[in-house]
């Protein structure tokens, strides 16, 4: 392989790392099976990595910064709260149906991060980041629907991503589209009744 700066080569290494633990599962995702996906040589991983658990814990920290996927829809307008909220759990299943691998490797990943106390603290930022973009999210519905939410925001979010974890987990063992379906709407219209017109 060409030699490329060891920022590109970590970058390398963490996008075939993800695409092993998609495929394989994070128990495959061996060094060699790393750097074998990456086509790269195992003394090259070492030039950029000091162990797999590093390279494992930059994958976590990489996925969790890429999960921009907010449940609202940017344009969203004329419809009231429940119907916006609906709409981007819709949004989220989407997602989820077009790459399911990849929300598998999210949720190894997590298990990993929980098993292992010094990584436990990436799986806290992983759901951080998760509230953090749900109660934005949240924030901008209401703002639109001219309601307020009875309880903080932050929990509100909490509670929605209680039922995208669950949509997704249901969704993947089964493949049912009409239940993740059917899951969408009631959780739109739990969510909704937590809030108030202004």
């Amino acid at each position: 392989m060409a030699r490329i700066p060891a920022s590109e080569r970590r970058a390398a290494l963490v996008q075939a790392a993800l695409r092993v633990v998609s495929r394989r599962g994070i128990a495959q995702a061996t060094t060699r099976a790393i750097v074998a996906e990456a086509g790269m040589s195992l003394a090259s991983f070492h030039y950029a990595f000091d162990s797999r658990d590093e390279l494992i814990d930059e994958l976590i920290t990489t996925v969790v910064a890429r999960e921009q996927e907010a449940v609202l829809p940017e344009h969203l307008e004329g419809h009231d709260l429940r119907e916006m909220l609906e709409a981007g759990l819709l949004r989220y299943f989407d997602h989820l149906r077009a790459d399911p691998e990849h929300e598998q490797a999210m949720l190894e990943l997590t298990q990993y991060a929980l098993r292992s106390p010094e990584r436990h603290p990436l799986a806290l930022a992983q759901y951080a980041r998760y509230a953090e973009l749900g109660a934005r999210s949240l924030e901008a519905a209401a703002e639109r629907a001219g309601v307020v939410w009875r309880t903080p925001v932050e929990q509100v979010a909490r509670v929605l991503i209680a039922f995208t974890d669950g949509l997704t987990l249901t969704w993947l063992v089964a493949r049912d589209d009409d239940d993740a379906r059917a899951v969408a709407h009631a959780a739109a219209d739990a969510l909704s009744r937590m809030a108030d017109p202004r």
